[in-house]
């Protein structure tokens, strides 16, 4: 893999950029420059917070961080700098302050969450610090590529029970409240940016949580990325079935009817399909951006569709007592919540949930 710096900073920035790319080379990543950028490539885009521009990639393999150099930290780092991620296209925002001897960064995840990270030993031992979060977010792979087969049998057009089952459960969560809105991204791009994500990841609205079920005939029925989970009707363009993962082509493989026009499987279909592999017994799985008390987390926030946060959430169910009615924390994110069914799900979490996920 290699990277980039581009945009605007001046010499006040200098020392932090002499050092990132420093620690970014000794850990074996090529430097490129602006025409070399293509596949596999990590971008820090520098910008000034009063003047934010899209970093149009060319690739989805292109992992963007932007990079804002603050001179007041806010109050709230979400509120702040959630907008600028957004409208710098990035997949991270890197927050710090214009005089690097603060030693301080926060970070701003697409999954809506932040965190900070400082160090008191010294200028060094911080950029190693910032470069411990961004390494393994920066080298995943995402799997979000669909592929969708018009062969789904005409008595699933409608659904089946199960589906159904799913579309219900989907209101139930939204009653809870632990199913916010899809994040209206159309507020804060141009529709030129709009059409440019759209295209690059085929996606409208970011996710916000996901439900799925086995299906009796094969497969699972999962929930679809960028919509209203209290509102699922339509099979093919609400609810999907997913029938496997195609490793070579790195692609979710999708059944749908032959007369709809598909939406894109949540972003997570990866990470279901890897449990319902693994553990017959797992009927359903649940995923909120919500807490609860003395649950085992993973360690990285590694993005949402990645192989590495399937892989490590997996794991974790492996792991547990009982894998068939686990419930797994992502870090600074949410909760995977495994059951053998929809209802069995329900009950167990019924009053337990914390709204607010931990950053750290």
């Amino acid at each position: 893999m290699g990277f980039a710096i581009v945009g605007d900073w001046d010499t006040a920035e200098d020392r932090f950029l002499d050092a990132l790319q420093a620690e970014m080379r000794r850990r074996g990543m090529v430097q490129a420059d602006q025409a070399e950028i293509r596949e596999s490539t990590v971008v820090f885009h520098v910008l000034e917070p009063g003047r934010i521009i899209p970093y149009r990639r060319r690739s989805q393999s292109v992992y963007v961080v932007s990079v804002v150099f603050l001179d007041q930290w806010p109050d709230n780092l979400l509120h702040f700098g959630y907008p600028m991620l957004i409208r710098s296209l990035g997949n991270l925002l890197l927050m710090t302050d214009r005089d690097p001897s603060a030693c301080r960064a926060a970070f701003v995840t697409l999954e809506q969450g932040s965190y900070v990270v400082e160090e008191d030993g010294g200028f060094d031992r911080w950029i190693a610090k910032v470069v411990d979060r961004l390494w393994p977010l920066a080298t995943s792979r995402l799997v979000i590529n669909n592929r969708f087969e018009p062969d789904l049998p005409e008595f699933l057009w409608e659904g089946d029970a199960v589906s159904k089952r799913l579309c219900e459960a989907g209101r139930r969560l939204d009653e809870w409240d632990l199913l916010p809105a899809p994040f209206p991204m159309e507020q804060l791009l141009s529709p030129r940016d709009m059409r440019h994500i759209h295209h690059l990841f085929g996606i409208g609205g970011l996710s916000y949580g996901n439900l799925s079920a086995r299906c009796p005939s094969g497969g699972f029925w999962m929930s679809a990325s960028g919509i209203n989970k209290g509102a699922m009707t339509t099979v093919g363009e609400h609810v999907l079935l997913v029938k496997d993962y195609d490793e070579t082509r790195n692609e979710m493989v999708l059944s749908v009817p032959p007369h709809i026009q598909p939406r894109r499987v949540s972003v997570d279909a990866i990470e279901h399909w890897m449990i319902y592999r693994d553990h017959p017994q797992v009927g359903a799985i649940v995923h909120v951006h919500a807490w609860m008390d003395g649950v085992k987390a993973t360690q990285v926030n590694y993005p949402c569709g990645t192989i590495q946060l399937a892989r490590e959430v997996a794991g974790l169910v492996r792991e547990a007592p009982r894998p068939e009615r686990a419930v797994i924390g992502l870090k600074n994110h949410g909760l995977t919540i495994t059951g053998t069914d929809l209802d069995d799900i329900f009950e167990r979490i019924d009053g337990k949930i914390l709204r607010h996920v931990p950053m750290v």
